[in-house]
């Protein structure tokens, strides 16, 4: 029985053919009917030459910071959320008010069921949003993405 185990294998693979098991892997030969001959698959990541000897899937500079939206989004969201409108409150108020308020025991960290926590999120959602916002319509200005 020991010398079943040991002694190599046939195995048929999808292709109809009989392969030994003991033999070496051939290359994989991809073909298709549009296709005029058969093409080996190759990685993408290996091509010489792509990108100078880089793969990248994003322009080096992607993000295109521009300090003109991160402060015209501040501002944009500040006084905004600086109204009055929560009981007298602002938004804005409130969450510096509850920074004070939660800073007066600070070791201790606010409990869950603390008012901060609503509004750092509030706050901080609108701060994204707006940001978010003026970087779209910022740079759609300057590429000309809005021509009408």
């Amino acid at each position: 029985m020991a010398a079943t185990f040991a002694s190599p294998s046939t195995v048929v693979g999808l292709g109809g053919t009989a392969t030994s098991m003991s033999s070496p892997p051939m290359k994989t030969r991809l073909s298709s009917g549009f296709l005029k001959s058969g093409v080996t698959a190759r990685n993408p990541l290996r091509l010489a030459g792509a990108c100078g000897g880089k793969f990248t899937c994003f322009e080096r500079d992607w993000l295109r910071r521009d300090f003109n939206v991160i402060g015209f989004g501040l501002i944009g969201w500040i006084a905004p959320s600086s109204i009055p409108a929560i009981d007298g409150k602002s938004l804005t108020g409130l969450f510096f008010e509850s920074i004070g308020t939660e800073l007066a025991h600070f070791p201790t960290p606010p409990p869950l069921t603390s008012q901060f926590w609503l509004w750092l999120v509030l706050w901080h959602l609108g701060l994204f949003i707006t940001l978010t916002f003026g970087q779209i319509g910022f740079k759609g200005r300057n590429e000309d993405y809005f021509k009408y």
